[in-house]
C-alpha cells in the first residue's frame, strides 16, 4: 500500500512539474510567434497559458512572469491585427480586433491599454464614416459614426460629425440631441467642440425657422421653440414668431423673460432690437428709440443706429 501511495505523489509531483515547464514554454513561443507577426498563433498560446493559469494554485516566479506576460501580449496581438486590418481598410476586422483588445485589458484591468484602444475603435468608426459622408451617403453615416459615438462618448469630434449626418439628413431633432449633450460638457476640456455645437445649433434652427417661415407657419416655430433646451435661443425665436404673426403685444409682452434668457451681449442686443421693432410697429416711437439704443452688439447694430436716426430726425 505504500508503495502505491508513493507513486501516486510522485505521478502528482510530475504532472505539476510538467504544468510549470508547459506553461513556461507556451509563454515564450507565443513571444516568439507575436515577434514574427505570427499574431493568430501568438493569440491562441497566451490564451492557453491563460487557461492553464487556472490551475496553478501556486505559480513560481516564471510561471507568474507568464502569465503575466500573456495577459499583456494577447491584448497587445488583437491590437496589432487592427493595425494590420486598417492598413488593408479592413474596417470591421480593425473594429473587432481593437474591440476584443479593449474587452481584455478591461478584464485584465490594464486601463490604459482598454483607453487607448476603445478610441482607436472610435478613429475606425470615424474613417469609414467620413467616406460615407463625403460620398453623401448619410444614412450609412449615421449608422457608423452612431457606432463609433456609442463605443467612445468622449470623440467630440465624431459626435459633431454624427450632429451633421443628422443635419443633412433633415433629422433636426436628433442633431440638436447629440449637439445639446455636446454643449453639456466640462467647458475647461471641450471648449472648441462645445462652441462648434452652438454654431451648429444656432445654424440649423435657423435654418429650419426658415422654412416654416416660408410656409406661414409661425406657430410651427413657436411649437419648435418650446421644445429647444436653449433657453436663449427659444426666447428669440419666439419673439421672431410673433412678429411675423404681427402680435406686437405679445412681443412686448414676452421681452422681459427673452432679455432674462440671453447669456451674452449680442442675445440680449438681438432681443432688444425686436422689442424695438415692435414698439415702432405700434407707433410707440419713443420706447422703439429707448430699446434700439440698448442694442450694442451683433448684426443689428447698423439698423437700430438707422432707426434711431429716423425716429429722431425731426426734433
Amino acid at each position: 500500500m505504500k508503495r502505491l501511495i508513493m507513486t501516486v505523489v510522485a505521478l502528482m509531483g510530475a504532472t505539476t512539474l510538467f504544468a510549470q515547464t508547459d506553461v513556461v514554454a507556451t509563454f515564450q513561443q507565443g513571444v516568439a510567434n507575436a515577434k514574427a507577426a505570427n499574431y493568430t498563433e501568438a493569440i491562441a498560446q497566451f490564451q492557453e497559458v491563460i487557461d492553464a493559469s487556472w490551475d496553478i494554485e501556486e505559480p513560481d516566479a516564471n510561471q507568474q512572469k507568464a502569465i503575466v506576460g500573456s495577459k499583456k501580449f494577447i491584448v497587445t496581438c488583437y491590437n496589432k491585427m487592427g493595425v494590420a486590418a486598417v492598413n488593408a481598410k479592413d474596417y470591421e476586422g480593425a473594429i473587432n480586433n481593437f474591440t476584443e483588445a479593449a474587452n481584455l485589458a478591461e478584464l485584465y484591468e490594464d486601463v490604459a491599454a482598454m483607453n487607448k484602444n476603445r478610441a482607436l475603435v472610435g478613429q475606425v468608426y470615424q474613417v469609414q464614416g467620413a467616406d460615407a459622408f463625403n460620398s453623401e451617403d448619410y444614412a450609412t453615416a449615421i449608422e457608423v459614426f452612431s457606432k463609433g459615438y456609442a463605443a467612445d462618448p468622449r470623440n467630440t469630434e465624431m459626435a459633431l460629425n454624427l450632429a451633421e449626418s443628422y443635419f443633412k439628413s433633415d433629422m433636426y431633432k436628433d442633431g440638436m440631441a447629440i449637439c445639446t449633450k455636446i454643449a453639456g460638457m466640462n467647458a475647461d476640456k471641450f471648449a472648441e467642440a462645445i462652441a462648434a455645437a452652438q454654431e451648429k445649433m444656432h445654424m440649423y434652427t435657423n435654418n429650419e425657422v426658415a422654412k416654416l417661415q416660408m410656409a406661414n407657419d409661425y406657430d410651427g416655430i413657436i411649437a419648435m421653440a418650446t421644445e429647444l433646451e436653449d433657453a436663449a435661443m427659444a426666447a428669440k425665436i419666439t419673439l421672431q414668431a410673433y412678429y411675423g404673426k404681427k402680435d406686437f403685444n405679445k412681443m412686448i409682452e414676452l421681452s422681459e423673460s427673452a432679455l432674462a434668457a440671453q447669456t451674452t451681449d449680442e442675445g440680449r442686443s438681438d432681443i432688444y432690437y425686436l422689442l424695438g421693432v415692435a414698439y415702432n410697429e405700434k407707433e410707440q416711437f419713443d420706447n422703439a428709440v429707448a430699446a434700439m439704443k440698448n442694442v450694442t452688439a451683433g448684426a443689428n447694430v447698423a439698423n437700430a443706429q438707422a432707426v434711431i436716426a429716423a425716429l429722431t430726425a425731426n426734433e
